[in-house]
């Protein structure tokens, strides 16, 4: 019988502590970027980003979405005043027009494999927040080249 090797066996130990913290750092950056990404999308759709259609949308109840919006705010994302909808900041907006992006790259990459276009909008939902630079770039040049052949 064979000895069938680990996958991840060849692996360091920094390699991997490094790609765990990735993760890590990824799903802390998870809930802003969805945040803001679902923000920016409601002002262009509606007009206006309302903290009861945040919740709706993200299937979360009221306090979590105000808790949420306290720490975009801390963080310079969003001004939010009293009895009016949500704005993005400068930094919000570049945020969400970056997410969009990487979305967007995404969802046209899985397709390209041939996923439907229902599961690829699905399955980018957390790809996105842990893709790569380098591996979105890449993504990207199989797309382009995917749509030059077609």
């Amino acid at each position: 019988m064979t000895e069938t090797k680990p996958v991840n066996s060849d692996r360091s130990i920094d390699t991997q502590a490094s790609g765990f913290e990735a993760v890590r750092q990824a799903h802390q950056s998870e809930m802003v970027e969805d945040y803001v990404e679902l923000i920016a999308e409601l002002i262009h759709q509606n007009g206006a980003a309302r903290p009861v259609e945040i919740a709706e949308r993200l299937g979360v109840t009221q306090p979590t979405v105000s808790k949420n919006l306290a720490r975009l705010k801390r963080e310079g994302f969003i001004e939010q005043i009293p009895y009016r909808s949500l704005q993005l900041t400068d930094a919000g907006r570049q945020l969400a027009e970056a997410c969009r992006r990487r979305h967007r790259i995404v969802v046209e990459f899985l397709i390209a494999l041939g996923v439907s276009p229902e599961v690829a909008e699905h399955d980018a939902e957390g790809i996105e927040h842990h893709v790569s630079d380098e591996t979105l770039a890449v993504f990207e040049r199989f797309v382009g080249r995917a749509d030059e052949a077609k």
